[in-house]
């Protein structure tokens, strides 16, 4: 069993004591072998694991909060549960146990939002499967986390926890005959596709901010923040626009090429994602688009062409 620890749990360890990096590496050998020796946190997939701090010289009593995979762990917490003896008013001991449960439910609002997501791209892509071969088959295979780890280092941003989720079940959509899966076909962009769109949007607001030192405060442009992860094209082979998720806020958003007003969506990946998966099984129901197929792919209403409308069979359920 392959374990990793992030990045920033790293950086935790070393500042909280000498030793504590070796306990950490320590507890990842012990959970590639018995990776359920945790306690489950009561959502599918979530542990967490106490390390005593005594069997080490410089290391406090830990909390680890660990996501176990099929042929992966992650370890995403780590958390002092014990104070150095410089350190014991009863106050600090208080918000440090404050720490430790917040901690606990972030793990468990993660799981339940990678849960979310894996639930609503399984709906999607179960449709595809039976209904259009030719848009499963133009799927790309799920990312690694190392190639996952390399572009969030690329980008300098933390990859949200529901986005690196679904890149873990596929990296991108090739099209199936030029057309992407999602709703208007827009497509899931591929990583080196995030990578560069990302370095264009910072590019241009690096541009604006040369200007912008020339303008007042009211006027100054912004064009791009940091925080925006691109995700979704305006098709296979047209990345003049699409959709970015913001990392900070959670919200999609949309962006272009050309740097014209881009506005943020109201809907998370998860429930963007949520409501494919329900007009592609309530089609009836569906108001933003309407599916149909053209030689076994997917192929949505709002982006057929006059010559197509002629191949163009409606789902109907």
């Amino acid at each position: 069993m392959k374990v990793e620890i992030q990045s920033d749990v790293r950086e935790t360890a070393a500042r909280l004591g000498a030793d504590v990096p070796y306990a950490l590496k320590a507890l990842a050998g012990q959970l590639a072998d018995d990776p359920d020796m945790g306690s489950p946190s009561g959502m599918p997939g979530m542990f967490t694991v106490a390390v005593d701090g005594d069997m080490f010289d410089d290391c406090p009593d830990l909390s680890v909060g660990y996501l176990r995979e099929p042929d992966r762990i992650e370890i995403r917490s780590l958390e002092a549960l014990v104070l150095s003896e410089a350190s014991t008013d009863g106050s600090d001991q208080e918000q440090e146990l404050d720490q430790g449960e917040n901690q606990v439910a972030d793990l468990v609002a993660a799981a339940a939002t990678v849960r979310e997501v894996a639930d609503a791209w399984g709906r999607i892509t179960g449709w595809l499967k039976d209904h259009a071969p030719v848009s499963y088959a133009a799927l790309r295979a799920g990312a690694t986390p190392a190639a996952i780890a390399a572009l969030e280092e690329d980008l300098g941003i933390r990859i949200p926890v529901e986005l690196h989720g679904l890149w873990l079940l596929t990296s991108g959509d090739e099209g199936g005959n030029g057309w992407g899966c999602l709703p208007g076909n827009r497509a899931l962009m591929s990583l080196d596709s995030v990578a560069a769109t990302y370095r264009m949007k910072m590019e241009a607001q690096a541009d604006e901010d040369l200007s912008n030192t020339d303008r007042p405060q009211e006027e100054r442009i912004t064009v791009w923040e940091a925080s925006r992860i691109p995700v979704i094209a305006l098709g296979p082979a047209d990345s003049t626009t699409g959709l970015y998720l913001d990392a900070e806020s959670g919200y999609l958003g949309r962006w272009s090429r050309y740097n014209e007003g881009s506005g943020e969506v109201r809907d998370t990946l998860v429930t963007y994602l949520e409501e494919a998966a329900d007009m592609l099984e309530a089609p009836a129901l569906a108001a933003g688009d309407k599916p149909g197929l053209i030689d076994g792919a997917l192929v949505w209403l709002s982006s057929i062409s006059p010559a197509q409308e002629d191949r163009w069979q409606p789902w109907t359920g």
